[in-house]
């Protein structure tokens, strides 16, 4: 099942991410994958304030992995410079994906088949210099409650 969302602003983005957050459960994993630049952090920033967290997320590119605090303990994940999934294997993530917080992966795309099946997935494109296509995809009844919820805060939904 999928959802097609329009962005029309990095602020829009990071409200859609707190719509979604608010869903997440522990033990979720949400996979982010787009162009540069296409608002996956934006995202995750939305996505940690919708699961209740006072941090900022920055792009964990030279870092990772960064563990942020909420109601439950969520991990940001960078994989921009993944060199092969023998790179994501000597990370040793599965106690992260299969543990008792929340992941989330920018660059997904990168390890797509390393991840559980019942990943909650957004892929972004460009529209315009503004606009962007967000597509959520995921195998559950929570992904027709978010875009309820996204219809009910008149984001335009395609």
């Amino acid at each position: 099942m999928t959802l097609t969302v329009v962005s029309t602003s990095e602020s829009n983005t990071i409200k859609i991410g707190k719509i979604i957050g608010s869903f997440i459960s522990p033990g979720d994993v949400i996979l982010l994958s787009g162009d540069l630049g296409s608002g996956k952090t934006k995202m995750t920033q939305g996505i940690i304030k919708g699961i209740g967290s006072d941090d900022f997320a920055r792009s964990p590119t030279f870092v990772l992995i960064t563990e942020y605090e909420a109601k439950f303990p969520i991990y940001h994940m960078d994989l921009y410079r993944l060199e092969g999934i023998e790179s994501l294997e000597r990370m040793q993530i599965d106690e992260y994906l299969y543990g008792d917080g929340v992941c989330i992966v920018e660059w997904a795309n990168k390890a797509n088949k390393s991840f559980p099946n019942k990943s909650l997935t957004v892929d972004f494109s460009f529209l315009s210099e503004n606009q962007r296509k967000i597509d959520i995809g995921w195998p559950s009844d929570r992904l027709e409650k978010i875009g309820r919820e996204i219809t009910r805060s008149m984001i335009p939904v395609n």
